[in-house]
């Protein structure tokens, strides 16, 4: 792995597609984790951003063809030099260059020369991402072992909506600094179903109140953002998260109550190879709610004492389920634990007690608290297998956490 506070030499290089904008702010992310980031357009990228701009964000020369700096031999260097080259957005007309091994302008000879990760990060129009020659030349990449990203869902060029549109930049950054951690994200879960839950549940005291938790969804979405980009068809059922981005090619279905992520976990596990239930479920809720908001001097005592009564239990239920046969034997159950210490058991012991009360197969402890997982953008903790191994969880951004676990799935199905 790569030491995260040693700066790593990226190249962006960007294409000439309307994303080619995005790229600006992939490159700044970049710099901003103190990387040190060189941009190589092509041509067809500076009739959409100038090249002053990257020049300005990267704080180096920005050029298109192996013909300038010459004597430095740059069309060598600088992919020698790079630690990893991402290519957002990359058109149709770059990826087929790719697989002919073209080395015609800058970019191109960059990618041949380069022996480090390569990612590409398609953008284009659905058509042409669903084109037979589109999708045969991102195969042909992905044997080669670059990695080809999937493109997110919405809003295209004019009024079209589908594949093919270039994830969030911030997205596009963490997987690159995932991959420079370790991060795996070889195409081996194509064919496979994956269902996760994320962020916290709410439990409605009347229409205005409702006893929740700090839950982000923030570990739940880079689950969901590492399984797809492996290959594998992905639903989050998410109760209340941050302002997250879809991860590319996932289905997200909302939810509020845990009666209502337990509906939605019921509906959908049977047809899971893999369920990860990541979400902070609240495990009691009011015993009633109020049909209007409660007020100061006329509700005081429904105010000051809430009576409370147990939600279900969704992880046990499943690996019920799973028992008696509604959901398959084969299907591998992933449990969380959100736990504190207190003067005589650590958050582990917790965790230890939690997984043999549950019996799902693998359980991802974390130790919360003040400033800690919840709401962050990095992780740590325990990973407990059904036979008693423990293993620890080295810190580390929640999209390396999330590989180590699937990385853990890997281990137990094969």
């Amino acid at each position: 792995m790569t030491d995260q506070h040693q700066p790593r030499r990226i190249v962006v290089g960007v294409s000439g597609g309307i994303a080619a904008y995005k790229a600006c702010h992939l490159v700044r992310d970049l710099k901003e984790a103190g990387d040190d980031v060189r941009v190589v357009p092509t041509p067809g990228a500076l009739n959409f951003v100038g090249a002053a701009t990257f020049e300005a964000l990267s704080g180096h020369p920005v050029s298109t063809t192996v013909f300038d700096a010459v004597d430095e031999v740059q069309h060598v260097r600088i992919g020698q030099e790079a630690d990893a080259v991402v290519i957002a957005p990359a058109t149709a007309d770059v990826i087929a260059r790719l697989v002919a091994g073209r080395a015609d302008d800058l970019l191109t000879a960059t990618v041949l020369v380069a022996t480090c990760p390569v990612i590409v990060v398609p953008a284009m129009h659905t058509e042409m991402w669903r084109n037979a020659a589109t999708q045969a030349n991102v195969a042909t990449l992905r044997e080669r072992g670059v990695i080809v990203l999937e493109p997110a869902h919405g809003r295209l060029t004019g009024k079209d909506t589908g594949a093919g549109r270039l994830p969030e930049p911030d997205q596009i950054a963490e997987l690159v600094r995932a991959v420079l951690d370790g991060a795996n994200l070889t195409p081996d879960w194509q064919g496979r179903k994956v269902l996760i839950t994320a962020g916290g549940t709410q439990e409605n005291l009347d229409p205005v109140r409702f006893l929740g938790n700090r839950s982000s969804g923030r570990q739940g979405f880079a689950l969901a953002e590492i399984a797809a980009h492996r290959g594998a068809e992905v639903r989050i059922v998410a109760g209340d998260t941050d302002q997250l981005p879809t991860p590319s090619g996932a289905v997200i279905e909302k939810v509020g109550s845990a009666r209502e992520m337990a509906a939605a976990v019921e509906k959908h596990a049977e047809e899971a190879d893999v369920i990860i239930m990541a979400a902070a479920v609240a495990d009691f809720r009011p015993v009633s709610e109020a049909g209007a908001k409660m007020k100061k001097g006329s509700d005081d005592d429904s105010l000051t004492t809430v009576r409370l009564v147990e939600n279900p239990d969704i992880l046990a239920s499943t690996v019920r389920r799973r028992r008696e046969g509604a959901v398959p034997a084969a299907t591998t159950i992933v449990g969380f634990a959100a736990e504190t210490g207190d003067g005589t058991h650590s958050a582990l012991d917790f965790a230890k007690a939690k997984l043999e009360r549950k019996g799902c197969d693998l359980l991802m402890c974390n130790e919360v608290g003040e400033g800690r997982v919840f709401g962050q953008s990095r992780n740590r903790g325990w990973l407990l297998t059904a036979d008693g191994e423990v293993s620890e969880v080295s810190d580390g951004s929640k999209h390396v956490v999330a590989a180590r676990i699937l990385e853990a799935v890997d281990e137990l199905r094969n």
